[in-house]
């Protein structure tokens, strides 16, 4: 949430910001509502001062015994229009808010101006895509030919974009985020967390999936509670409502979460395969730093999803999303796109934001630093460590064999008893692998 004087006080650079983020949202109706609450606060301070200084003409006049029955009625009205005023100042301040909830972070000055993902600028590469001397089958079509992507029965089950994951691929998907998850608390620093899946109203404001991405959330029926579509949510609010200690910060959590999204916009797009599905699981990072240090803390950040690429040698490249591509609660934001050689194309498998006091504000995590010091808020960062069912489909798709078996990447081989090659599945028991 930006701050309401930062509004005011910079509002050029503010509605410049929504355009550049193609936001049609019209940020005079936030100037009008706080020239009314200003003008009202004014209007019922006069008042409540008038109230106190009648209150003890009329305390002096009783003493005296004189008869203060009119200044009395006088002040029952002052008093009843005070409440009104109240009233009126309560409802603009909810309708205030509730505008400043749909307003997007400001993004860095490093942050390009573009209309779309199409320009956004490409700042490194990592790795060379594998040639292939035999025709590249999509990770649908592998998983398909060897019995352990079942995407048919899981649409009978729950319906489009849901997958069964069967046997030596179920595994692979184990290995891969026990394998992300060591990676960033072993070697990392990193603190893992089980958090809950199912958060409340509040939390998802704290973070900004609402209410502007409502329509893309699971929610529990008769309940203001939903089901988590990161675990960048319930992450992000635990210090939320606090004033934390500067000797504890900087915070790294890590946690592995199923993430479920209506993925609302996305009819057409990725319907086969593990691109893009309405549950999956992700291994998310989560940071929290004074100010003077994110900018640091996002390089680090984007550099810890990079290394698991790395370790896993698959190829990928890092950009940086220019403002028409940007999502809501960043200031700035690199997408790590992993190379996925059926498309013949980098697609995404983490973003890493700088969120910088934007989720704090909402949330109202604060730090403070030293004893007496005013509370300042927190920065926050959050990236995905990876998103695992994207990370299982390069892998099939990188590391498979004209005979459509899969080659398993020698990092995940001891958290899958050492096996080098998954084959094809024969009836359902688990031998399939060797």
């Amino acid at each position: 949430m930006l701050d309401l004087k930062f509004i005011r006080e910079n509002f050029d650079l503010v509605k410049e910001n929504l355009i550049n983020r193609n936001n049609n949202f019209d940020l005079n109706k936030v100037l009008e509502l706080d020239r009314k609450r200003r003008e009202l606060l004014q209007e019922t301070e006069k008042l409540k001062s008038r109230r106190n200084i009648e209150s003890k003409n009329i305390a002096i006049a009783k003493k005296k015994g004189e008869d203060a029955s009119a200044a009395i009625a006088e002040m029952r009205k002052v008093g009843n229009q005070i409440s009104e005023i109240d009233i009126d100042l309560n409802k603009i301040e909810k309708e205030l808010h509730n505008l400043l909830l749909h307003i997007p972070n400001i993004v860095d000055e490093s942050v390009p101006v573009g209309k779309d993902d199409s320009e956004n600028p490409e700042i490194r590469r990592w790795g060379v895509p594998r040639k292939f001397d035999f025709p590249i089958k999509a990770h649908y079509e592998l998983g398909e030919s060897l019995k352990m992507l079942d995407f048919e029965r899981a649409g009978k089950v729950s319906g489009a974009r849901f997958t069964f994951y069967i046997d030596a691929i179920a595994k692979l998907e184990r290995a891969v985020y026990n394998f992300m998850l060591d990676l960033h608390t072993v070697e990392g620093t990193f603190t893992e967390v089980i958090p809950p899946y199912i958060i409340n109203e509040s939390s998802m404001q704290g973070t900004g999936q609402l209410p502007k991405f409502a329509e893309d959330m699971y929610k529990v029926e008769g309940e203001t509670m939903y089901m988590t579509p990161t675990a960048e949510v319930p992450l992000t609010n635990y210090f939320a409502g606090e004033i934390l200690d500067a000797s504890i910060l900087p915070v790294h959590f890590t946690a592995l979460t199923p993430c479920f999204r209506k993925e609302a916009g996305s009819a057409g797009k990725d319907t086969r395969g593990l691109i893009r599905q309405h549950q999956f699981q992700k291994v998310e990072m989560v940071k929290y730093c004074k100010p003077e240090d994110s900018k640091d803390e996002l390089e680090s950040l984007t550099n810890e999803a990079e290394k698991v690429l790395q370790e896993l040698n698959l190829p990928y490249r890092v950009v940086c999303l220019c403002t028409g591509d940007i999502g809501f609660s960043a200031s700035k934001t690199y997408d790590v796109e992993v190379w996925m050689p059926a498309q013949n194309k980098y697609r995404e498998i983490s973003s890493c934001s700088n969120c910088l006091d934007f989720q704090a504000r909402r949330a109202n995590i604060r730090f403070r630093r030293c004893k007496g010091a005013k509370p300042e808020f927190v920065h926050t960062l959050n990236g995905s460590g990876l998103a695992v069912g994207r990370t299982v489909a390069a892998i099939m798709e990188n590391y498979q064999n004209e005979d459509g078996s899969i080659t398993v990447p020698e990092k995940l081989r001891p958290y899958m008893k050492n096996i080098k090659v998954i084959s094809a599945l024969k009836g359902y028991k688990s031998s399939n692998i060797k």
